[in-house]
């Protein structure tokens, strides 16, 4: 988004193009500039229009036409194919391009790459346009005094919904699975679906939170939601796709206490075993679990016990006892007069 007189603009990066994610990117830029600009210029873009006509006339999507009655703007649509209409906008594509994005970033996560993103937008505020004596900044403090208002509490950018639970304890959202505890099967849950996560909920009870995931048929597998199950079948832990894709990821400390564990007790017992320690997770944040095996594999212990007291005692806050005060105490006993009894002299 970029506004026309000040040329203050505001980059985001989304995993896609959907209609959400269109709403959320709005309303992080009505916070950026700290009010909403009452007219929005916008190409033809399905996520806004849902028919093009000849001329000016549009028929909207009905979702944006709450999401624009809500924050009071009005959106005005350019000629079809004109996109030098908005030729700002055109532009702040390739200059983000330039400047933001070259050399590519790198990143731990898409939050973070917006938190470098939105540092590069503010910055931005120090540049003087061609033909400008003023500063970007400079500029939009005069303008900033003709922006709409915010509203108190924010458009509410979720999408509520149903979802049966199939025989892999899944969800489907948007062609992709979610995982709810396995107890759940065959039940009707609710969801809402946010920009970036999923959340389920049966009986009023939040159930799972997900990262929301985009393409098609990906799956988000919830170790925890499986564990007691795959307990009860110790034979299908390799073969179960959520540890697969759960092994993948853990420290070396982990497989090495499930050889140990295999090695003592057996493979069947082993792994039923080692499973009682997966399941610490869920109770335990996950460095600590990780340190206590690290400790477990030092110490030759070969059991879930050995670990899970391992966590409690590090877990645990030593409260030193301190002395009463003004308490009457009983004399210092006369040793000797055991001697006596004993018949020494």
């Amino acid at each position: 988004m970029r506004s026309k007189y000040s040329g203050k603009h505001f980059v985001r990066f989304y995993p896609c193009e959907r209609q959400q994610a269109f709403f959320d990117a709005h309303i992080q830029a009505f916070n950026f500039f700290g009010g909403i600009f009452p007219v929005l210029i916008y190409d033809n873009l399905t996520t806004a229009v849902r028919k093009v006509f000849q001329g000016k006339r549009r028929i909207e999507q009905e979702s944006f036409s709450k999401f624009k009655a809500y924050y009071s703007f009005t959106a005005r649509f350019c000629n079809a194919d004109s996109g030098n209409e908005k030729g700002g906008v055109e532009g702040l594509v390739g200059f983000a391009r330039r400047n933001y994005m070259v050399p590519v970033p790198e990143a731990e996560s898409l939050e973070e790459l917006n938190e470098k993103l939105l540092a590069d937008c503010l910055s931005y505020g120090s540049h003087k346009m061609a033909g400008r004596s003023e500063s970007v900044a400079d500029l939009f403090v005069g303008e900033k005094a003709h922006l709409l208002e915010q509203p108190n509490i924010a458009f509410s950018n979720t999408r509520p919904g149903d979802a049966r639970v199939d025989k892999y304890a899944t969800i489907m959202v948007d062609k992709n699975r979610y995982s709810v505890p396995w107890k759940y099967a065959g039940r009707k849950l609710k969801t809402i679906v946010h920009v970036d996560r999923v959340e389920i909920f049966a009986d009023g009870k939040r159930l799972a939170v997900h990262e929301r995931l985009f393409a098609n048929n990906k799956w988000s597998l919830a170790p925890e939601h499986y564990l007691e199950l795959i307990q009860q079948r110790p034979m299908s832990f390799a073969s179960a796709r959520v540890i697969r894709q759960w092994r993948e990821h853990w420290p070396q400390a982990l497989h090495q206490l499930l050889a140990n564990f295999c090695h003592i007790q057996g493979e069947t017992k082993g792994i039923k075993d080692f499973i009682a320690v997966l399941m610490l997770y869920s109770r335990y944040k996950a460095d600590e679990v990780e340190t206590a095996v690290e400790l477990a594999l030092e110490k030759n212990l070969s059991s879930s016990e050995g670990v899970r007291h391992l966590l409690i005692y590090s877990n645990e806050q030593i409260v030193p006892i301190a002395q009463l005060a003004d308490w009457s105490s009983l004399p210092s006993p006369d040793l000797s007069l055991y001697d006596v009894l004993g018949g020494v002299q």
